[in-house]
């Protein structure tokens, strides 16, 4: 996790973090993160995502839309 970014656009990188623990678990996020590739996110993990800028809004909807999570847990 790449806790030096702060916060991107509309959602704290903190917020993002805490919301990948409650779908995945404490010590599954961060391997989802660092080894599952996304296609909505240009083919990047969302690692290599948020390292190259990318809005932690967006980058959690690739989480979603990947995990495949109904509407009201996104």
């Amino acid at each position: 996790m790449n806790a030096s970014l702060g916060q991107t656009a509309g959602v704290r990188l903190s917020d993002f973090w805490g919301r990948m623990r409650a779908e995945l678990g404490e010590a599954y996020a961060e391997s989802y993160a660092r080894d599952t590739v996304i296609a909505e996110l240009g083919g990047r993990t969302v690692e290599q995502a948020l390292a190259a800028g990318e809005d932690t809004k967006t980058v959690w909807r690739a989480v979603c839309a990947a995990l495949e999570l109904p509407p009201t847990r996104r």
